[in-house]
């Protein structure tokens, strides 16, 4: 087993290493000595253009033909948030469920389910730039949306996330989230579930949990920490300056975390998107929640919800594609450095 030394030694060497994720099982390769330096990463990312308020669907809803709005904070006539169905849903609303059939060799279901929209009022306030009232009352809104949806015995698992920017697949400019319900748990979130709970049994411990005490031990690859919430660059990034943020206490399922635990992590998650801002040039990203599935809960007792977030720096390409091994260019402990600036 290779020592702290060795890999730091290794690094500064700008070779090659292959890490493999104690979650998922995955294996990743960090090498930085593809890039020449991590901020030149940036240098081209072009200014950000503003999308005028008089062509935007977002600032009036209503009168840009959007459905009525589900929920409103802190009330209708003068609202801050909104939560609406998606006009051009991915999944629409049935009031049976799905039935899967086959065809040929393929499994194939109905795409049953919810896809809604969380708008903030504000034009040019990003997450970043809520105040910290409005911020957590946005993740306020994600957990009452998903305590509405937690009854449909069709729906599975709810997926929580936010593009910012047109690379980060964003169509409009205007702040907005979304909640998509699946009648099915996505595979990305199986095979984090599953390592989670092999880890469970071999070691009777959270790996999450013991991710974030082997870091703090560490103090190289921590962003951000408040009494509550943690940020880091894990040390097994798939891509540049990867970082999830993680409620401190060992919480399963973000629909029953308490009220000062999100705002831990709601601030925790505003830093690292700041520094995003800041130090990457302000860079487009997505952010999203893995929470435990909606489903026989009983057995998601190991999980441990959290957010992660991708500034939208690299492209997969041959080798990644074919292989399912991704290339990292940014040392995590360079990444870190760099967001804690």
């Amino acid at each position: 087993m290779k020592t702290e030394s060795s890999i730091t030694k290794m690094q500064s060497n700008n070779k090659s290493e292959l890490r493999q994720d104690p979650v998922s099982g995955d294996w990743i390769v960090i090498s930085p000595g593809r890039a020449k330096r991590p901020r030149a990463i940036f240098a081209k990312i072009p200014k950000r253009k503003k999308s005028p308020k008089s062509v935007c669907p977002f600032e009036n809803p209503q009168k840009s033909g959007n459905p009525e709005p589900i929920l409103t904070y802190p009330g209708k006539q003068k609202w801050a948030i909104q939560v609406l169905e998606n006009k051009y849903p991915a999944f629409t609303h049935s009031a049976k469920c799905g039935v899967a059939s086959k065809e040929g060799p393929h499994s194939v279901q109905p795409g049953w389910g919810h896809h809604d929209l969380v708008i903030t009022a504000e034009h040019e306030k990003n997450f970043v730039h809520l105040p910290e009232e409005q911020a957590n009352l946005v993740f306020q809104a994600f957990r009452d949306r998903y305590l509405m949806l937690y009854n449909d015995k069709c729906l599975h698992y709810i997926s929580i996330f936010h593009n910012w920017g047109p690379a980060a697949g964003a169509s409009v400019y205007h702040p907005h989230y979304q909640i998509i319900s699946l009648p099915v748990v996505p595979p990305d979130v199986g095979h984090s579930l599953a390592g989670s709970a092999r880890y469970w049994q071999e070691h009777k411990n959270c790996v999450h949990c013991a991710m974030i005490a082997w870091e703090q031990k560490e103090k190289k690859r921590i962003i951000y920490e408040n009494d509550g919430a943690i940020a880091l660059a894990p040390f097994v990034s798939r891509s540049p300056f990867e970082v999830r943020v993680f409620p401190k206490k060992h919480l399963s399922f973000f629909e029953n975390t308490y009220d000062h635990d999100i705002a831990s992590v709601v601030s925790a998650l505003q830093a690292v998107l700041k520094s995003f801002e800041k130090n990457l040039n302000d860079v487009d990203y997505n952010f999203f929640i893995h929470t435990a599935p909606l489903r026989d809960k009983e057995k998601y007792s190991h999980y441990h919800w959290h957010i992660e977030a991708y500034p939208k720096v690299s492209i997969r390409a041959g080798f990644e594609l074919g292989t399912g091994v991704d290339i990292n260019v940014v040392d995590p402990n360079q990444a870190a450095k760099m967001l804690r600036a």
